[in-house]
């Protein structure tokens, strides 16, 4: 019989709680346990992104993370994102808007890494370049990026109070990939 062990976490601002094989990855805890699909697995290597959940406000590869790990964690999937009232955030908005998908398989993991990008920038500007970087560790086989590239300067932009004329250092210094 395998061992499972008992953890307890917050997703999306609800308390859960599950009993889990050591082995059993964060996606597929997400998936199957609690029924939250948005969660996309991909490349299941942690590369292409489309796993990409908040950790404690942190991006995460939730195909490379055991769900153990999050035991004690706070985890925000796509389906935590829009308002309760169905609202979309103003990423998910500026993503339509802009033509940034089409499939929408890797739209999730986007979304997450722009919006601790968002965190982290706190009103700052970007570039277009900065931006680029900042989420070259999510792969789209369908927009060619531009549509995601606009909407997240929109918005990313809208608060600060010059754009960003050149490139810069990541701001958070942490690669974000």
């Amino acid at each position: 019989m395998t061992e499972r062990r008992s953890m307890r976490l917050t997703v999306n601002g609800a308390v859960r709680t599950a009993q889990v094989e050591p082995r059993l990855n964060l996606a597929d805890l997400l998936r199957h346990e609690f029924g939250l699909t948005g969660t996309h697995v991909g490349c299941e290597h942690g590369v292409c992104g489309a796993c990409t959940v908040l950790l404690d406000g942190a991006t995460a590869r939730s195909c490379l993370t055991f769900a153990v790990q999050a035991d004690g964690c706070a985890v925000t999937t796509i389906e935590g994102v829009a308002d309760p009232d169905g609202a979309l955030h103003p990423i998910q908005a500026a993503l339509a808007r802009h033509h940034g998908l089409q499939c929408g398989y890797c739209t999730p993991g986007i979304v997450m890494t722009l919006l601790e990008l968002q965190h982290d920038l706190d009103g700052a500007p970007i570039d277009e370049p900065a931006l680029r970087r900042a989420f070259a560790g999510n792969l789209c086989r369908c927009t060619g990026y531009q549509g995601i590239v606009d909407a997240a300067l929109s918005v990313l932009n809208a608060g600060a109070a010059e754009p960003c004329p050149s490139p810069r250092p990541d701001p958070a210094g942490k690669g974000h990939a």
